[in-house]
């Protein structure tokens, strides 16, 4: 209880409670709409507190499973926040501009990608040294709008497993192609919003600087905790699989000095009968002979 006080005196501060004007709400927001003050609804903050902490245990699953989770947050406000965030557990983001396709046609983005970066290879490697000044301002120039706009999904290899996203509103088409995909989709929804658009909704303030970062960082900071338990299941798992090895190299020889002690006690007993055929092979055939000289005489 401590905590969650805390935690509600924080989004308090943090003017998460402040949602859009009255005559711009979403009728389907009232179940987390606390009061009206002013013309202005205020968002129950323990609807928020509720939201958080399911979105949050989402969140760590994904990333304990090792899939990804993308950042979508192109307004303003949030764009430096979300960027620095998603950099922090290493997920991808977008933060520029939302290219339309960027996972419903994720193939061609992906050459995109591949492009930006066989041009930084070539500008860095001095492949570029021999064409004209001209040329290389070009591809210079046209590397630093790919990157502006692709950075942040240089290294996503596949559709993401989830995305989050502030403001659903602003963010509609990162939402739709999410949705067609089955995507998992986890944002930050003000009261202008249809909170039911989202898997996982979290009603906040999606305007205010700080409450962004509060929710933004609070979430990550699940990511974290995920990607903390992945990385010591694989060390767990890693230390009973040099155990086993190194049981199974003692059985091995355990068993290689039974057969050899087998193979030299076999060798010492067929040595021993076939000394004991040789012996008694000699002597019957000197009987053999004495008889036979025995009759001459």
């Amino acid at each position: 209880m401590e905590e969650n006080k805390s935690l509600h005196q924080q989004l308090l501060e943090a003017g998460v409670h402040f949602g859009h004007l009255k005559k711009k709400w979403n009728p389907k927001m009232l179940p987390y709409i606390f009061a009206e003050k002013n013309g202005i609804h205020i968002i129950d903050l323990n609807k928020t507190i509720e939201g958080l902490d399911e979105a949050a245990a989402a969140l760590k699953s994904i990333a304990k499973s090792g899939k990804k989770i993308m950042f979508v947050a192109t307004k303003k406000q949030a764009k430096e926040i979300v960027a620095e965030a998603a950099a922090k557990v290493n997920m991808p983001f977008v933060t520029e501009r939302w290219l339309g396709g960027m996972l419903t046609n994720f193939q061609t983005i992906r050459k995109s990608v591949k492009k930006m970066q066989s041009i930084e290879k070539m500008l860095g490697d001095g492949t570029l040294d021999s064409v004209t000044k001209k040329e290389r301002l070009t591809l210079s120039r046209s590397k630093e709008k790919m990157e502006k706009v692709l950075g942040g999904i240089a290294n996503m290899s596949r559709t993401p497993a989830a995305l989050f996203i502030v403001d659903i509103s602003h963010e509609h088409i990162a939402l739709a192609e999410a949705k067609r995909l089955g995507i998992t989709t986890l944002a930050m929804v003000d009261t202008n919003s249809d909170p039911s658009k989202v898997d996982f909704a979290v009603p906040s303030n999606d305007d205010a600087t700080k409450s962004i970062a509060i929710i933004t960082n609070y979430l990550t900071a699940a990511i974290m905790e995920g990607l903390q338990e992945r990385s010591e299941v694989k060390e767990e798992e890693a230390e009973e699989g040099s155990e086993r090895m190194r049981g199974l190299d003692i059985t091995d020889e355990d068993d290689a000095k039974d057969k050899g002690e087998r193979s030299a006690g076999g060798g010492r007993g067929r040595g021993g009968a076939g000394g004991g055929r040789g012996r008694s092979g000699g002597a019957g055939a000197g009987r053999g002979r004495q008889g036979a000289g025995a009759a001459k005489r």
